[in-house]
């Protein structure tokens, strides 16, 4: 019988996902619950090696800012 993965939070379902792999209800669920919350907002791919350049700084600013909070 599977837990209630609804009334789970998301670090608590991603942690009985990793600890039973084979339940590929809750491997649903958490990937439901991803893409319920994923921002709509669509970007255009770089058509550029300077648009690439930018993109890869964003990134990196955005990883920077991960590490630091």
């Amino acid at each position: 019988m599977n837990p209630d993965f609804n009334n789970m939070t998301k670090s608590e379902l991603r942690a009985y996902i990793i600890a039973n792999p084979e339940n590929k209800t809750a491997f649903h669920a958490f990937v439901d619950r991803f893409t319920g919350e994923a921002s709509p907002e669509t970007f255009n791919i770089p058509n550029s090696k300077a648009e690439i350049q930018e993109v890869e700084i964003l990134i990196k600013q955005k990883l920077g800012k991960l590490k630091m909070s």
